[in-house]
């Protein structure tokens, strides 16, 4: 409570007859303007004020009635208004319209003061209202002081106009409310449309994967069963057409044997075109059922430490009969050191016999060059040649099964030893890719890790 604003009233009056009730609402709401509250607070508590002096003047003969500022413990001042009957009340538990007063102000209560029983409430005064310095209170007082009550008419006059104001106030937002809610019915009705047109479509999009999803497993196990079957019928074949063509090649070997009947020279020439024809069948025979075996997941790497050179030297010497062009040269550059590598000894043989053969078949004048490196726990081989290189958009399709590059380059062969060889460096945990272009020779380069699968 500020001190001397709080002890000396802003405004004291008297009530005692019925006509003083309208001069209290009237000069309550005076008050409560001049310190800064908001219109509707001030017929809120000009209303409150009305109605405990009607009460009071009923039960108590009337009161005396003073206005004062407080501070309260929030930090915002307070308009408070006391009425101090001029009789005791009925009793102790005394609450003058509690029910309905109670909300037009912020506090309400019966309380004791020096030894006076006052019926006090207040309202808060707006945080933006000028601070009431006792300087300010005092001028309060005096242009309280300057106006006179006015009639009861008067005070009816003006009851009347605010009623009808709050009256057209809630008739106006009652319209608004009105409109607000047909707003929000139409918003709530297209949402529902608009939630049972998407649950609509996603129930129609569930069913459509669901079954996508079907005809994608059945699909997969379609092509399981397919690729298990190829699997089997290359590896039969491969078993049934190895025993006649070893027999044949056998056969042939014996017709041109010195110690059988002499041939020929056509009959010679003959029977050397049937063992040529059933080697290059035999060889058909071993890759497909070597592709088979790599397929069926029948190849398992037996992994062991595996030293580069005499595997490099092995190649030089087995392939130097397939370099029969004078034109291309084959170099293996051996690695130079240690150069130890833990995996499949054999399988990587085949890897590199299958790309230097490769190299060599389709490299006319030139090198083919197998070398070796280590890049930390990798170590990469690079099979090159200067042949007539590969279009960038078949460089993928050079490893189907079956493929072989069109155009006037085409030679013999299955085109199984790529697809095959790079199966065989999945299995050794590495990749095979290659980078080649037109007229620019061809490059495939082994990547495996040192430390094996």
């Amino acid at each position: 409570m500020i001190g001397e604003p709080a002890a000396l009233p802003l405004l004291q009056m008297a009530l005692r007859v019925e006509q003083d009730i309208f001069v209290i609402r009237q000069r309550g709401r005076e008050v409560a303007a001049v310190v800064g509250l908001e219109h509707q607070d001030q017929v809120r508590i000009a209303t409150a004020l009305s109605e405990v002096a009607r009460d009071l003047l009923r039960t108590t003969g009337g009161a005396d009635v003073s206005f004062h500022v407080d501070s309260g413990a929030d930090g915002r001042f307070h308009l408070r208004a006391d009425l101090a009957p001029v009789s005791p009340l009925p009793d102790d538990r005394y609450q003058p319209q509690s029910g309905a007063v109670s909300r037009l102000v912020d506090t309400l209560s019966v309380s004791t003061v020096e030894g006076v029983t006052v019926v006090r409430m207040s309202r808060r005064v707006p945080a933006n209202a000028p601070a009431p310095t006792p300087e300010r209170l005092a001028e309060f007082r005096t242009e309280l002081g300057r106006t006179a009550p006015g009639s009861a008419l008067d005070e009816l006059t003006v009851q009347n106009g605010q009623l009808i104001g709050a009256l057209d106030e809630v008739r106006s937002q009652r319209d608004e409310l009105a409109v607000l809610n047909e707003e929000l019915a139409e918003t709530n009705r297209g949402v529902l449309a608009l939630y049972n047109q998407l649950t609509e479509e996603l129930e129609e999009t569930n069913r459509g994967v669901v079954a996508l999803y079907a005809e994608l497993d059945e699909k997969s196990a379609q092509l399981r069963a397919a690729s298990e079957s190829k699997s089997r019928f290359l590896a039969n074949v491969s078993h049934e057409l190895r025993a006649p063509v070893t027999a044949i090649i056998g056969l042939g070997r014996l017709l041109t044997d010195s110690a059988s009947d002499p041939l020929t020279e056509e009959q010679g020439r003959q029977v050397d075109l049937i063992r040529s024809s059933a080697t290059d069948l035999l060889n058909l025979v071993n890759e497909l059922l070597d592709l088979a075996k790599a397929e069926s997941g029948r190849i398992e790497p037996e992994l062991a430490e595996v030293d580069l050179r005499p595997v490099f030297g092995q190649l030089r010497g087995t392939l130097r009969a397939v370099a029969t062009r004078p034109e291309v040269e084959l170099v293996v550059e051996e690695p130079t050191g240690p150069a130890l590598l833990r995996t499949d000894e054999v399988l990587l043989g085949q890897v590199l016999r299958n790309l230097l053969h490769n190299g060599l078949k389709f490299t006319e004048r030139g090198e083919v060059r197998l070398r070796a490196s280590q890049n930390g726990d990798r170590w990469q081989f690079e099979v090159s040649d200067t042949g007539p290189g590969i279009a960038p958009e078949l460089h993928d399709r050079i490893f189907e099964e079956f493929y072989q590059i069109p155009g006037a380059t085409r030679v013999g062969g299955t085109g199984l030893g790529l697809p095959y060889a790079r199966r065989l460096v999945t299995l050794l945990g590495g990749t095979l890719g290659l980078t080649s272009a037109p007229g620019e020779g061809s490059t495939f380069t082994v990547s495996l890790p040192s430390g094996g699968a």
